[in-house]
């Protein structure tokens, strides 16, 4: 009898308590994590950002987006360093808020469903806190500008047939004042600015990253008249458009003969391009033009840092600026004073707070202090440039961080986290909740920028195109025999991640390269780029084709079947954890529910996780920590051990 007890007593002592999964989650083979581990790891779960969303036109303060509870909302902030009042209450993120630029007593933001990205704009009246519902609450809406005198608001719709973005304007203090302006042809179309004397709207036309076209639009007719040539011998692009204060020309930032975005300015009256940033061989990221239009500022991508730069408008001369720390600056905004430039900055030990720049002074004030818990960020990992050789001998480099020697010796595990896009770059952002990988675990995090990035050249952004496909995947098997030779490197245990086009490239790198990784975790991913492109949203699916390329041309379409991961699901042979949002509009859930089939069919390990109220990643706090602890749970269990 005593025996029995014992073992009983034993039984119960083994037995751990665990979190369970919320009601909006779909969870298959993947064990709820212990609550000793949430415990235990749950301070890293309370970093809080802040951006800048507008300046109020009359007084010298804004509105920010920061999260406070589970999702993003607006709050206002009265002056640097004050608390952050919470002006939007939703389950689901409100982003944006723009402040009507004459006398600020209204503001425009915008909210979805369950991440579902059919954003619908709202008025919130500041003096009474009504908030209005702007659009017709089912077409996805995007862009907005306010036009100079503040009484319209231009921005794009799907409204007209679900697939299109035609240009709208509307007066935001009356929704019924919607009107269609110009019908369009296709998605990539995104209002830019309004003139000066408010009778024309600049037009961006995008048919990838590396083509796109501007367009003016007569606000009274709303016929549009081509600004740039399409006829040009190579693609280029037009990124931001800006008219100039005196309505005589345009401000663009473009790659136009050139490798490199140069910030340019157009005549509108001789099309003579005149160019400002010639002498930075890196992209402009962004620019803003000061109200009175003498001043510009500008945010590099130098190697993938953001740095900032102040421009004379008249002369394009370069004015001092105080060195900022290294990290990524951008959401540049000019107070209408002309002296106040509003900007978010972040390094690698500090999340995004919001600054402001006296441009006269020199004076940086910080409006913004975002919590990070607990945790102390100041021994945080900082990212170092490493470059490898791929097969065809091209460079290719990645950003690396380390844990620290003295508390990690030996050989490290790896994780290698591939960026989405596929034309975006890994930047060293603040990592958030990854630094728990570095900083407890002793992980080291590779994060690359393979062929078909950008930051690095538009030659080097087209070099993954259509048939180039499988080239950035020879990109990723390089560097995993790079890792294996260096000495503090474990090459034996390696696991693969991404999100977007990252977790395709998850799932490509688990096919090919099965062999020489762990594990694999695949977020948003798509598993067949054939089934993406037919279920993608219509909105955005010619834009895709550009890149992808063209799944109903023959010869392109078996191609993309062959080297699809879901027609290999079986050479995958590593454990694989699979998450996906349910509303996801990119990267439908489909693409994630073919593969955890097909896996389960050839018997491989594979976690699966759905969020019922989520698009294309985890945006609620209470989702994205749930996946936080199972990822070290599937991280010690397959990668770790």
């Amino acid at each position: 009898m005593l025996k029995l007890i014992l073992v009983l007593a034993t039984a119960v002592a083994t037995t751990q308590a665990v979190l369970p999964p919320a009601d909006n989650l779909v969870v298959k083979d993947v064990p709820p994590p212990p609550l000793s581990l949430v415990d235990k790891v749950e301070k890293y779960t309370e970093f809080r950002s802040a951006h800048l969303g507008s300046w109020h036109p009359t007084k010298r303060e804004m509105l920010i987006s920061t999260r406070f509870a589970d999702t993003v909302q607006v709050h206002s902030v009265v002056t640097p360093g004050a608390a952050r009042r919470q002006m939007t209450f939703y389950k689901d993120t409100a982003a944006g808020g723009s402040y009507q630029p004459t006398d600020g007593k209204i503001f425009v933001f915008d909210k979805d469903k369950g991440g579902d990205e059919f954003f619908q704009k709202y008025s919130f009246n500041v003096e009474t806190k009504e908030v209005t519902l702007l659009t017709d609450g089912k077409s996805r809406n995007t862009g907005g500008v306010w036009s100079s005198k503040g009484n319209n608001y231009a921005y794009g719709s799907t409204r007209r047939n679900g697939a299109d973005v035609d240009l709208w304007i509307m007066n935001p203090q009356d929704a019924k004042s919607n009107r269609l302006l110009t019908q369009l042809e296709g998605g990539g179309w995104d209002p830019q600015d309004w003139s000066p004397n408010d009778k024309q709207i600049l037009l961006q036309e995008q048919l990838s990253v590396n083509e796109a076209y501007l367009w003016l639009v007569d606000v009274e007719t709303g016929k549009k008249t081509a600004l740039t040539d399409r006829n040009e011998k190579t693609k280029i692009a037009f990124n931001r458009a800006k008219f100039s204060k005196d309505g005589k020309g345009v401000y663009v930032s473009t790659d136009k003969d050139s490798e490199f975005v140069r910030l340019a300015y157009i005549d509108l009256e001789s099309k003579k391009y005149t160019y400002l940033t010639s002498d930075i061989k890196w992209d402009v990221d962004e620019f803003e033009l000061s109200d009175d239009g003498t001043k510009i500022a500008v945010s590099m991508n130098e190697e993938g840092f953001g740095v900032l730069h102040l421009l004379d408008a008249a002369s394009g001369k370069e004015l001092k600026v105080p060195k900022l720390p290294a990290g990524q600056l951008g959401g540049l905004h000019w107070h209408k004073n002309n002296r106040d430039l509003g900007f978010d900055l972040e390094t690698a030990r500090a999340p995004s707070d919001v600054y402001s720049l006296d441009t006269t002074s020199g004076n940086v004030d910080r409006w913004t202090f975002s919590e990070t818990g607990f945790v102390s960020t100041s021994d945080f990992a900082e990212p170092q440039i490493v470059k490898w050789k791929s097969f065809d001998n091209r460079e290719i480099s990645a950003f690396m961080y380390k844990p620290s020697k003295e508390k990690f010796p030996g050989k490290r595990p790896v994780i290698v986290s591939i960026h989405g896009g596929p034309e975006s770059q890994f930047r060293p952002w603040f990592l958030d909740r990854q630094n728990f990988w570095i900083s407890d675990l002793g992980i080291v995090m590779i994060c690359p920028n393979v062929r078909g990035s950008t930051g690095y050249g538009k030659t080097y952004s087209l070099l993954d195109n259509g048939f180039k496909r499988e080239d950035t995947y020879k990109d990723i098997g390089a560097l995993l025999d790079w890792i294996k030779q260096q000495p503090d490197l474990d090459g034996e245990r390696i696991m693969v991640s991404g999100g977007s086009y990252g977790g395709h490239m998850t799932l490509a790198t688990s096919v090919l390269y099965s062999d020489k990784i762990r594990c694999a975790l695949d977020n948003v991913g798509f598993s067949s780029i054939v089934t993406f492109l037919e279920h993608t949203e219509a909105y955005r699916r010619d834009l895709r084709r550009v890149e992808y390329g063209d799944e109903r041309d023959p010869e392109m379409r078996k191609f993309l079947e062959r080297t699809a991961p879901l027609n290999s699901a079986d050479k995958i042979k590593k454990p694989l954890y699979i998450v996906q949002g349910k509303n996801d509009p990119r990267v439908p859930a489909s693409e994630a529910e073919q593969m955890v089939e097909a896996l389960k069919k050839s018997g491989t390990p594979v976690w699966f996780l759905m969020a019922n109220d989520e698009g294309h990643g985890f945006r609620k706090k209470k989702n994205r920590d749930y996946l936080f602890y199972t990822t070290i749970e599937f991280m010690e269990k397959f990668l770790l051990n």
